[in-house]
């Protein structure tokens, strides 16, 4: 008997991407292959923006919030890179 040989289930252009939000802008900040390393990178993230809120808030700049959904990587733009965690600080949020 021969072992069986996976070929995948299809989802392997399925990704899980980090959203920042910041007012009505969105922008993806990072992709993952899995959804709990794309968990743990929102948490770092918005633990990040947490030490940085009030002054944000001082600034009048709007805070940005992060969420995870599955992508496809062909949904991704073609000339996107990922989005540092405290870029917004430099105004390099879009």
């Amino acid at each position: 008997m021969k072992p069986t040989i996976s070929v995948g289930s299809g989802d392997e252009d399925t990704l899980w991407a980090v959203i920042a939000t910041a007012g009505r802008l969105s922008r993806v900040a990072n992709v993952y292959r899995n959804r709990n390393a794309a968990l743990e990178d929102r948490a770092w993230r918005a633990q990040q923006v947490s030490a940085y809120e009030d002054f944000l808030r001082r600034s009048e700049q709007p805070v940005p919030h992060y969420s995870v959904a599955p992508i496809r990587r062909a949904d991704l733009p073609k000339k996107w890179s990922p989005l540092p965690a405290l870029g917004f600080l430099r105004g390099q949020f879009i």
